[in-house]
């Protein structure tokens, strides 16, 4: 069988497709991912059955549904992560952060937790069997765990909970025996693990899409903003603040600092572990 011909991406074409993707995610692609992008609008362009990138364009544009949008932000986002990832984090969560949130917090009222991106789940999961295993709080106030991301795909893996032995070679053994049955080399996360995260669709830069994400005491957000500019990182970093409870934590990723990207936040130290702390007072 002969394969269609698709038509070259051109320069003029790139540019449009990249300004029109960070427009609507806050992801820029240099022209070093050129031959990336190239490579994902074709593998689209051929599963929609067109040939040229103009026509291709216009229907994903202006695709009622946007399904094909979806598909596309989807391909275009690099998911990877596993167990227990940059743990000296969590286990600032379980030692100090969550004692201090819940002495701020009136009694009976949830401590609640946002993980975005979620990417397959792996970081979620992690929060959820730190939490249960080292912080003695959880006897007394319950955590709701949120997660978020901007790829449906992953969504839809992280619910499954179904983990590669790569995937969870940094988990203690007796907590993988613990909260896993392997199965034909893969490693299936139980139920009550799985059950006590909410997974939803999110793109952080939607002013829309962010008005529902409120209220949290605790923010992980590693590992995002390095795919943003610096205008697109000032937005995000708005946006996080919105959604946090006065007195509430962010946790950003190693490579990543939030002092260089917004003033509204105080820097705390916890040992070694850098967190980033919404006021107390001056804003709700």
């Amino acid at each position: 069988m002969n394969s269609v011909a698709l038509d070259k991406i051109g320069a003029a074409d790139f540019e449009r497709f990249r300004s029109m993707f960070y427009r609507k995610t806050g992801i820029h692609f240099e022209d070093s991912k050129r031959y990336f992008v190239d490579k994902r609008l074709h593998e689209r362009m051929k599963a929609t059955g067109h040939t040229s990138f103009k026509g291709y364009f216009t229907y994903m544009r202006f695709q009622a549904s946007g399904e094909e949008f979806q598909n596309l932000v989807n391909s275009m986002t690099v998911n990877e992560t596993y167990f227990f990832r940059e743990e000296y984090q969590f286990e600032a969560m379980t030692k100090e952060i969550m004692d201090e949130l819940d002495g701020y917090r009136p009694a009976g009222e949830d401590l609640r937790i946002w993980s975005v991106p979620s990417s397959t789940g792996e970081e979620p999961y992690s929060i959820a069997i730190y939490l249960i295993e080292y912080w003695k709080g959880l006897a007394h106030r319950d955590v709701e765990l949120i997660s978020s991301d901007i790829d449906s795909n992953v969504l839809a893996s992280a619910k499954k909970g179904l983990y590669s032995k790569r995937s969870v070679q940094n988990i203690p053994l007796p907590l993988v025996k613990k909260y896993f049955k392997e199965i034909n080399g893969q490693f299936q996360l139980s139920d009550d693990i799985r059950e006590s995260v909410s997974f939803t669709l999110a793109n952080i830069l939607s002013a829309n899409n962010m008005k529902q994400f409120r209220h949290f005491d605790l923010i992980f957000c590693r590992n995002l903003l390095i795919y943003f500019d610096d205008e697109s990182r000032k937005k995000a970093a708005q946006v996080l603040f919105d959604a946090m409870k006065p007195g509430g934590y962010i946790f950003l990723g190693h490579s990543e600092s939030m002092s260089r990207i917004s003033s509204m936040f105080k820097v705390r130290k916890f040992g070694d572990v850098i967190a980033y702390q919404k006021p107390l007072t001056g804003g709700a």
